[in-house]
């Protein structure tokens, strides 16, 4: 089974982030289970979501919050600075980071595979969300993708229909950008 957890602010997309890759690994035949965990204070508060991929035929009746990931996505860098989104990583993990920096610029390379997308950039360009909030998850999903092959950009773009209907032109291209720009650190 693999865990992940999505670290994000309200308004970023890290919830419908983590339906969309359930829903993607789902088209691929796999098990699945998300879930958010944030309060009532959404837009711009810290918002954490979970997902699990599982193979046919294993156990995927866990039902607690992930507390050591395979891997990490985190919409807003400025989250890596609080609240401390990598602990519990496993060794080996990749953590995948919204920021126009590039991976080595972050410090915590060499502990684990890093990606790093300008996923903001890639929203706004595409009209998701405002120039102020950008809606990153199917930018930030799509070098995801790239960074693990835990699910194929095929599978994504079908999931981003299932799961992004406004907007799901839109969004299929930010994927697919952000699958071609992501920037990949395997120092592991």
């Amino acid at each position: 089974m693999i865990e992940l957890r999505i670290h994000g602010r309200g308004g970023q997309g890290a919830v419908v982030a983590s339906k969309t890759l359930a829903q993607a690994a789902f088209l691929a035949g796999r098990y699945v289970q998300s879930y958010p965990d944030y309060g009532v204070e959404r837009r711009g508060a810290p918002v954490v979501a979970f997902a699990r991929i599982a193979e046919p035929g294993d156990d995927l009746f866990v039902r607690q919050d992930i507390r050591e990931p395979h891997h990490l996505l985190v919409l807003d860098a400025t989250l890596l600075d609080s609240g401390n989104p990598i602990a519990g990583l496993r060794t080996g993990g990749w953590v995948v980071v919204n920021t126009p920096d590039p991976p080595e610029a972050l410090g915590i390379v060499p502990r684990f595979r890093v990606a790093t997308i300008n996923a903001s950039e890639i929203a706004s360009r595409h009209g998701l969300g405002s120039a102020a909030q950008p809606v990153v998850n199917t930018a930030i999903l799509g070098a995801f993708v790239r960074a693990t092959g835990i699910v194929s950009l095929d599978d994504l773009l079908t999931a981003i229909d299932h799961e992004v209907p406004v907007k799901a032109e839109e969004n299929r291209l930010a994927a697919a950008e952000a699958y071609e720009q992501v920037l990949l650190e395997v120092s592991v």
